[in-house]
């Protein structure tokens, strides 16, 4: 009888099951970490547990750096074409664009850090590992000639695997044509000051990035011209502990200081003003 039959329902779950987003939780690079996205992000991407410096894209980065709604970019029409016919490297071109959302490896714009102008040039690893290429000295001879004309003080981020090789000799020519302008902003006595970040090495080292009246790097950063496996090859004999680290450079005299992330943009400002002699403005004066 239905008296005596017990009616079986589906059992609704007590509680709804949350579906985390993926792109909830940040590893670090270095140490393994496993945290919060947005605690990273709190933290100018600087691993909470071992104070490893992430890379950082370039609008980030001058978000970090420039006064909040003082950025305007330069120099954004600038687009990397395929002169020399090199294999697949318009596909390349596509990709990166697609997954970089950006025009180039380098971004150029102008802004306000802390009250004064300056022309901040912030390059894009995520761009074909940063490579410089014509559109990368283009961007920097503008951004260059720019601070010439207002004498506005030049800030370059340096973040690059070295010289964009589907570009050839064309490639090459950019270290020259960037230390050209760079020079002339020296002989005006106009500031230049470099930020070399990880990675800094190839033909952006061997140019405008050692070439800063002021040369800072973040902790832990790798620079350098060629690896250490090339060098260690050519030398024959095993390379010092923590060669090619900022750390390492400042001990040797080629940097000038390594800088944390979170005191850059005070270190910047304090470099400035002392170049320029400008002083502090009072808001700034209060808070220091």
């Amino acid at each position: 009888m239905a008296w005596f039959r017990k009616e079986k329902k589906p059992r609704q779950p007590r509680r709804e099951r949350l579906e985390i987003p993926p792109d909830t939780w940040e590893k670090c690079e270095a140490c393994g970490h496993t945290d919060i996205r947005d605690k990273f992000l709190r933290n100018l991407n600087v691993c909470p547990a071992c104070d490893f410096h992430r890379r950082v894209r370039a609008w980030d980065y001058a978000a970090m750096l420039l006064d909040e709604g003082s950025t305007v970019e330069v120099g954004s029409e600038l687009r990397s074409v395929d002169p020399l016919g090199f294999p697949d490297y318009p596909a390349r071109l596509k990709r990166a664009l697609t997954n970089a959302g950006d025009s180039d490896a380098i971004l150029t714009v102008t802004g306000l850090l802390e009250g004064l102008p300056v022309g901040i040039g912030i390059m894009d690893f995520a761009f074909m590992g940063g490579s410089m290429g014509s559109v990368v000295g283009e961007k920097i001879a503008r951004l260059g000639q720019r601070s010439l004309e207002k004498k506005h003080p030049l800030v370059i981020v340096c973040a690059s695997g070295g010289a964009r090789m589907q570009e050839g000799i064309l490639s090459l020519m950019q270290m020259a044509k960037t230390s050209a302008v760079l020079s002339q902003l020296a002989e005006r006595r106009i500031p230049y000051i470099s930020v070399l970040t990880n990675p800094t090495t190839g033909g952006v080292s061997a140019s405008y990035a050692m070439l800063g009246d002021a040369i800072l790097a973040e902790p832990g950063a790798v620079i350098g011209f060629a690896g250490p496996r090339v060098i260690k090859q050519t030398l024959g004999q095993d390379l010092p502990e923590g060669f090619q680290t900022a750390e390492f450079l400042l001990e040797k005299g080629m940097v000038d200081q390594v800088v944390h992330r979170k005191e850059l943009r005070d270190t910047l400002s304090r470099l400035m003003r002392h170049m320029t002699g400008r002083p502090a403005s009072a808001g700034h004066a209060q808070e220091s």
